[in-house]
């Protein structure tokens, strides 16, 4: 991070992990600590982000990944650079590690999906939420399936477990990441964890984690 720039934090997990209620109380965690927050998704609301979003359900594999690549070079350039060069803390709802999991389920190999995104924005923070397959599995089927991937009953798992390999990744190449289980704190909890964990900002109100914290799921 240089001097003035804001934080950019990204957070990723498996369907049903709780990514909305975390990104909204650290919404609030990061408010109350006099911090201007900005928040954003993906897909983005862009017109090729509401294409990706809208045809997501036939379009698969490398032509999807291209697509939601080509989003994320977009999204970096329009909306979360300049919120960053403006002082901001940006908070993006998926990102690059949700590419590594989901488009790898969609059978596009790893060296592909790393190749694609080799000149994408990385984040200040990579947050990687997790919980127990099983409990992943009831908040799914409680509130119904929502894309193609929640009507496979072994998605839960394998979530999970490419996760876990998508932090790692992220950390070889040089990303801090934070992996938090849900399932075993508070989202309160988790949002003071996270603000806690930005590196090199005004925003962490505790001692300086390490260098690429984790938290095992």
């Amino acid at each position: 991070m240089t001097p003035g720039r804001g934080a950019f934090i990204t957070v990723d997990g498996p369907s049903g992990v709780g990514k909305s209620t975390t990104i909204e109380a650290l919404h609030t965690e990061l408010a109350g600590r006099g911090v201007p927050v900005h928040r954003t998704v993906e897909p983005t609301t862009s017109d090729l982000g509401r294409f990706i979003s809208a045809h997501f359900s036939h379009i698969r594999g490398h032509a999807l990944a291209c697509l939601v690549a080509a989003d994320r070079y977009e999204h970096a350039e329009h909306e979360i650079r300049p919120r960053l060069g403006a002082g901001d803390t940006v908070i993006s709802d998926r990102y690059v590690a949700s590419t590594l999991v989901m488009q790898q389920l969609d059978g596009v190999p790893l060296r592909f999906l790393l190749d694609l995104n080799a000149n994408v924005l990385m984040p200040d923070l990579a947050v990687i939420l997790t919980a127990d397959p099983g409990l992943i599995a009831e908040r799914i089927a409680a509130r119904g399936p929502q894309n193609r991937f929640h009507r496979d009953p072994t998605a839960p798992r394998r979530e999970v477990v490419l996760y876990t390999e998508a932090a790692r990744t992220l950390m070889t190449a040089g990303v801090r990441v934070l992996v938090v289980n849900t399932g075993e704190v508070t989202p309160t909890e988790v949002a003071a964890t996270i603000a806690d964990a930005v590196p090199g900002s005004s925003i962490a109100s505790a001692a300086s984690p390490q260098s690429t914290p984790s938290q095992g799921p």
